[in-house]
């Protein structure tokens, strides 16, 4: 998943940043809620984790004086991304503001890390209509255990590989274009350019044989994992 992680905490930022890279997501940081604002406007993200307490550094008239005007901005225009507010705990106006502002969910601090990614992965699992278990022939995706396996045993996997055949299991049949799958596994300050993805296409597709799963090629268009028989 691409993640927009919203914390004015260096240490917490920090803590998170590492346990949801180390979970295999894609994340982008803000700070503040001008950073915040402007990157959740040029890019499209899978979840938002947000701190309602944030600083402001635009100007009072931009209405960007909370974490909480973010989302209600994000909202506004219609961006319907999942979103995951962090709140001080025993906070509960916090928690009402939150969800009264477009918030999906809501998370006291402090927070066990493990109770985040799966709060993240609920949330985007409703939003995409998708299981925690999919399969297709006999590829299995297990999102819960973060584990593929092929007739029950597991297919390892380098980490972008992961992240691709993830993408084209989210859900499996669905076309994904060459540019949103860059997008999901890219971060703005690290880019993944098409001959790195053809390459990690290239590799999975010799790993899926015997899968009952291949990945096709729709020239102009992006990638699809379909059953073979």
């Amino acid at each position: 998943m691409r993640i927009l992680l919203v914390e004015d905490d260096a240490v917490l930022r920090g803590v998170v940043l590492r346990s949801l890279n180390d979970a295999g997501h894609r994340v982008d940081v803000a700070a503040n809620a001008e950073d915040a604002d402007h990157l959740w406007r040029v890019q499209l993200f899978d979840a938002v984790l947000l701190d309602l307490n944030l600083p402001a550094t635009a100007a009072p008239t931009s209405g960007l004086t909370s974490g909480l005007n973010v989302l209600r901005h994000a909202r506004t225009r219609g961006d319907r991304t999942p979103v995951l507010v962090l709140t001080a705990r025993g906070r509960t106006e916090e928690r009402i503001a939150g969800l009264d502002a477009g918030a999906d969910d809501y998370l006291g601090k402090p927070f066990d890390l493990a109770e985040v990614e799966a709060r993240l992965r609920a949330l985007v699992r409703r939003a995409q209509g998708t299981d925690d278990v999919a399969t297709l022939g006999r590829l299995k995706l297990d999102r819960k255990a973060r584990r593929f396996t092929v007739n029950s045993f597991p297919l390892d996997l380098p980490a972008r590989e992961f992240e691709v055949l993830w993408e084209l299991m989210s859900p499996p049949g669905r076309t994904v274009s060459k540019r949103a799958m860059s997008d999901k596994l890219s971060t703005f300050d690290e880019s993944l350019g098409d001959n790195a993805l053809e390459a990690f296409i290239s590799r999975l597709r010799k790993k899926l044989v015997g899968s009952g799963a291949a990945i096709r090629t729709l020239r102009g268009i992006g990638y699809l994992l379909e059953a073979t028989a």
